[in-house]
């Protein structure tokens, strides 16, 4: 192989791998004792806080990551189908009309899992990859 064809297969490894993580899955997790199953449609209204129960009746309050986390604009796009600035409006309009308030918010995909792990009435999301035994896969996106 020469030095020219290795550079190649350099390149197209790396970007193989690049691409593959920031294209990463959403998981949307739960409690492991959790038996509900949630549509997309179902998951988007409990994040937009228009419904606060999952179809079995579970109630459940739902946990967002902050700003800048790259499975936070993944989920807002692929299941709310909203960027971050719309979703500041959509909740800035239900503040100020005293009908909702956004979900709180976690720093990293390990504090959401920590808290849904620790909390049968919580939902969130995280990347794929960071998955634990800790947590129950609801829907991946």
């Amino acid at each position: 192989m020469n030095i020219s064809t290795f550079k190649l297969f350099m390149t197209v490894l790396l970007s193989s791998l690049l691409s593959a993580s920031v294209f990463a899955d959403v998981a949307v997790v739960v409690h492991p004792s959790v038996s509900d199953s949630a549509s997309k449609k179902q998951i988007s209204r409990i994040f937009l806080g228009k419904s606060k129960k999952l179809p079995g009746g579970q109630k459940v309050t739902p946990i967002a990551l902050s700003e800048g986390n790259a499975a936070r604009d993944e989920f807002n796009d692929k299941v709310l189908g909203k960027s971050d600035s719309q979703l500041k409006s959509y909740w800035s309009k239900l503040i100020f009309t005293g009908k909702g308030q956004p979900p709180s918010e976690l720093d990293s995909d390990a504090d959401v899992v920590a808290k849904v792990s620790s909390d049968p009435g919580t939902i969130g999301y995280i990347s794929q990859e960071s998955v634990t035994d800790a947590v129950k896969v609801l829907a991946t996106f």
